[in-house]
Formats: structure tokens, C-alpha cells, sequence
């Protein structure tokens, strides 16, 4: 008996699964990370994330460049500071490398968006995302502290702010001391479901943003819920969020699905440090075709309901597209 119906002729050339493929990857949906550092000339490869680099400004700066040039529109600015306390004050300090870097790419490649990360955690003596009381993150008393943060970037000169931090009323405060030094036009990509991750590993070697003492989990969610991640997006949609992310982005495509199917905002995925490094572990050792799963993996965060996909592989992505 003959079979009316044959899926397989929608597969036979590429030309055909071309025709037909359902989600399209380009250069245009990612944000490619940077790690800036001070000084001048630095270009140092982070040992847990190859390709990866600390850059000083001015190595940044023709970065941005060469990343604008490939058709990635966006970058997210993060910092190692030169100086840490305890309430992490270096983080809206004009004179930090985050800040400058922001006003440097903004003045050399004015068409690329610029987001700026907002937290703590790589700023702070102790390693945690806010203010401490006694070893408790105090909540209320970091929302002041994060509105300088964010102030001090749009004022550099940043497209979009980015609150990481997950402290609760945060895009609110945040929203609010935009508005009331003429930045409304800044917008806010919420952290709104941030996971205690594991996958963060070689991000705080890059940034030195481990913990002194214990973890994150008291501010982070935990991996095993995703009805609270719902209870989170409609917060931060509620307080003002323009953006909602997720991260991680690959263990968690079934909360990217849930978030997507339930908001009309744009919706951000991570494609974390962990992630990353261990694609780049397997293909250096020869296991896997890295260009095939890379691309195949973002396709994934796409195809889950991605917006917007913040990753490491964005440089080689972009060209591999090309």
C-alpha cells in the first residue's frame, strides 16, 4: 500500500528544508559579552573560557568594532574594578572600566546597542549581589546602591539597563531614577528568572565574582521551580521591565517556552559561561563538530520563544552564518 502522506519529501534537498525551516538564526539575534578591565593594551584569554578575553578600553573599543562590522547589534558591558568594598561602590564609579568602556564604544560605534550589566557581586569585598546585614543580602537597603549603578550607566551612555542582582523591586527603582534624570528612553532587560546555577562557574573566575561565604541561593531561584519563574516575569512586567530574560538559557528551554507563550514582551536568554565552556571543552578534545552545535543550540533557544540571545559564541556564530 502506498503512503499518501511522506513527510520525508519536505526533506529531500536542502533547497526544500530551506524553503520550509521555521526558524531562521541570523547575526542580528545575539549580544555578545564583554569583560573589560583597566589599564591599556590588555588582551588576556580566560583560562576557563577560551576565546573569551579581559580586555582594557581601548582593546574594547576596536572589539565593538569588528563585532558591529559582522551584524551582531549589541553588546553587554561587564567589569573587574580596581577596587572592592563592602557595599561595591566602584560599580558607579565614572572612572571604573565598565563606565568608560560604555562611554568609549558608544562614542567610537554609536549605532551598537550597549547594555550594562547591573549587580554587585564582582564589585562587593564579600562576593554577594547587595548590601549585607550580618551574612543576610538586605534587600531594601541594595535598591539604592543599584539605582546608582544604573544611573551611573546610562549616564555613560548605555542603551539598555540590565538588572542581575535579583533583589526584589529592583526594575522599579531602577525605572523610577531613570525617569527622574530624563533617561526614560533607557530601557530595562530584567534578570526576571535567574536560576541558582551551577553553570555560572567559569563566569566567576572571569569576573572574580565568586562568594567569600556561602551562595546565592537565598536571592536566586531554585532549579526545581518553574511556576515561580512566571510569578517573577509578572513582577518585573508589572514594575516596568521592558525585556524579560531567562538564564540560564540550555537547561532551562522549557521556562523560555512557558515565559514566551504567556507575555507579549521580548524575551532574552543567556547562553551562560558554563554552557559555553563546555562546547569549547568538547570540541577541543575532538569529541564533537563545535560549529554544528553551536548553531544548533542557539537555533534551539530561538526556536523555545529567544528574542534575543546573550552568548560567547556570538563572534563565531556571526561568521559561521555569513
Amino acid at each position: 500500500m502506498k503512503q499518501k502522506l511522506r513527510p520525508r519529501r519536505m526533506r529531500i534537498s536542502e533547497n526544500i528544508r530551506a524553503m520550509i525551516r521555521e526558524t531562521i538564526l541570523t547575526p542580528k539575534d545575539f549580544v555578545y559579552p564583554i569583560f573589560v578591565v583597566a589599564g591599556e593594551n590588555i588582551h588576556e584569554e580566560i583560562p576557563s573560557m577560551p576565546n573569551c578575553f579581559h580586555l582594557s578600553v581601548d582593546n574594547a573599543v576596536e572589539l565593538a568594532k569588528k563585532i558591529f562590522d559582522l551584524g551582531i547589534p549589541a553588546v553587554e558591558i561587564f567589569g573587574l574594578p580596581e577596587y572592592k568594598d563592602e557595599i561595591g561602590s566602584s560599580a558607579w564609579d565614572m572612572k571604573s572600566p565598565v563606565q568608560r568602556a560604555i562611554s568609549a564604544i558608544k562614542k567610537s560605534v554609536p549605532n551598537l546597542t550597549i547594555v550594562g550589566d547591573v549587580c554587585l557581586c564582582q564589585y562587593t569585598s564579600h562576593g554577594h549581589c547587595g548590601k549585607l546585614c550580618n551574612d543576610y543580602v538586605d534587600n531594601d537597603s541594595t535598591l539604592e546602591l543599584l539605582q546608582k549603578v544604573a544611573l551611573s550607566q546610562a549616564q555613560s551612555g548605555a542603551d539598555i539597563i540590565a538588572p542581575s542582582d535579583m533583589m526584589d523591586g529592583r526594575v522599579a527603582a531602577i525605572r523610577e531614577i531613570l525617569d527622574e534624570n530624563s533617561f526614560e528612553n533607557v530601557s530595562i532587560m530584567s534578570y526576571s528568572v535567574k536560576y541558582a546555577s551551577g553553570f555560572y562557574g567559569p563566569f566567576r573566575d572571569a569576573a572574580d565574582s565568586a562568594p567569600q561565604f556561602g551562595d546565592r541561593k537565598q536571592y536566586q531561584m531554585d532549579c526545581a521551580n518553574s511556576r515561580e519563574a512566571m510569578k517573577e516575569v509578572e513582577l518585573d512586567i508589572d514594575e516596568g521591565a521592558d525585556i524579560i530574560m531567562i538564564k540560564p538559557a540550555l537547561a532551562y528551554l522549557d521556562i523560555v517556552k512557558t515565559v514566551r507563550d504567556k507575555i507579549n514582551r521580548p524575551v532574552a536568554v543567556y547562553n551562560v559561561s558554563g554552557e559555553y565552556s563546555m562546547i569549547k571543552a568538547a570540541a577541543m578534545n575532538g569529541w564533537i563538530d563545535e560549529k554544528r552545535i553551536v548553531l544548533e543550540s542557539l537555533t534551539c533557544m530561538k526556536r523555545a520563544g529567544a528574542d534575543i540571545i546573550i552568548t560567547y559564541h556570538a563572534i563565531d556564530a556571526a561568521n559561521w552564518l555569513k
